[in-house]
């Protein structure tokens, strides 16, 4: 389906129709929505079924766990709060999140838990939202103390099952040492978490309440959430993570009955979400547009460019690089581009088809988005194929490649 005009060739919307279909057909992806938009053009392809084994066909409007693809919406929440001034950049989040006052940092970070140092200074609002904050998800320390210390007491996600409410969340979190000094080393997800945390606290409010008012609402977001109610579920596909050796779809999470289908303790601002391809056209178009939706601005202009521009120093941006260089047989090359805004990666060079400046990021339940402001290119790509095996993550490269071939 395509709206407007003057986008995409004819040929490359083929081929691209093409590419991802071949991915349906061979087995591994039992089906798809993908959203391409160029200036006014939009091109929509909803391709296979919801279940592995065939049943109702999926559909524009199905809506999918968006896992780490939620991280770029849910860090607008805080972007509305810097904007009133209820937050400042540099500020300590002491205040609201006590739990992580008077830090203890690792004397090395693949050391024992008990070989600590006093943090040089506070864990502040900019450490939260530009992954930098001393704990989170490092390649390099999977077989560390510090790793399964943060596992045993906060990890949770689709496959895994719920995490306690926050406050309980934070107090098990406070429990840590820091691996790094506040502000030192990017790490991946667990701050997005902490930022959700932040916000509702600073606000009195579920983080989702808050989101609805200032970004979902004024924006149209009407299936983004983070869960999904009766009256919608026969719209959520199962998640399914396919065995690595045998390729055998095992359900991570059914729909009716599932994980999705209630309203969970934690409110998840690193994974969970859910919605569809056009919410996320929406949010990314408003994104592209410096923060207005129509006549109504939903964030600042600066806002938006901090959140889309790259944050990290020399010395963070490098240690990003090493950590995804280092799984690249696992994403398909996806997450090894550049650099890192609020809630989002950044690409800082040409490593790929996609150019620089181009913003967005992946989940591990087989989702995609991206915006490129050059090219007015929005891509959003959403399965319902986590990624235990490399085939939503190669699914994910072909869409890239392909799309940005069909660019005329």
């Amino acid at each position: 389906m395509t709206t407007g005009g003057g986008g995409f060739s004819a040929a490359g919307l083929r081929r691209l129709r093409e590419v991802l279909a071949r991915h349906v057909d061979s087995g591994k992806i039992p089906g798809l929505v993908a959203l391409v938009a160029r200036g006014e053009e939009t091109h929509v392809e909803a391709i296979g079924t919801m279940r592995h084994d065939g049943g109702a066909p999926m559909s524009r409007d199905t809506i999918f766990r968006m896992a780490s693809t939620s991280k770029p919406v849910t860090v607008a929440a805080a972007m509305a709060l810097l904007d009133d001034c209820r937050l400042r950049l540099d500020d300590p989040v002491d205040p609201w999140l006590p739990e992580l006052a008077d830090r203890r940092v690792l004397q090395r970070p693949d050391g024992p838990l008990e070989d600590t140092v006093p943090a040089r200074r506070p864990i502040t609002v900019r450490d939260l939202l530009t992954s930098t904050f001393g704990l989170g998800t490092d390649f390099e320390l999977l077989h560390a103390p510090i790793r399964a210390a943060t596992f045993e007491r906060t990890d949770y996600s689709v496959a895994s099952g719920p995490a306690p409410e926050p406050d309980e969340w934070m107090r098990r979190l406070g429990e840590l040492p820091l691996s790094y000094q506040p502000g030192q080393r990017w790490q991946y997800d667990l701050a997005n978490e902490v930022l959700g945390v932040l916000v509702s606290r600073v606000t009195g409010r579920p983080l989702e309440t808050f989101l609805r008012e200032r970004v979902l609402d004024p924006l149209g977001m009407k299936d983004t959430a983070f869960h999904v109610p009766a009256g919608k579920i026969d719209r959520l596909p199962p998640l399914y993570g396919p065995d690595p050796r045998t390729g055998e779809f095992l359900v991570w999470d059914e729909a009716a009955g599932g994980r999705s289908s209630r309203p969970p303790a934690f409110q998840g601002a690193g994974g969970g979400l859910v919605s569809t391809v056009d919410d996320y056209h929406a949010y990314f178009r408003m994104l592209l547009d410096h923060g207005m939706h129509g006549t109504e601005r939903i964030l600042s202009r600066p806002a938006v460019e901090l959140m889309t521009t790259n944050r990290l120093t020399p010395e963070q941006q490098a240690a990003r690089t090493a950590m995804y260089r280092n799984i690249a047989h696992l994403a398909a090359g996806q997450g090894q581009h550049g650099g890192w805004g609020f809630g989002m990666a950044v690409r800082t060079g040409r490593g790929d088809y996609a150019p620089p400046g181009q913003f967005g990021w992946d989940g591990g339940t087989g989702t995609t988005a991206y915006a490129d402001p050059a090219g007015r290119v929005t891509g959003i790509l959403l399965t319902q194929v986590g990624m235990s095996t490399p085939d939503s993550a190669r699914l994910i490269h072909d869409f890239w490649t392909t799309l940005y071939q069909a660019t005329a």
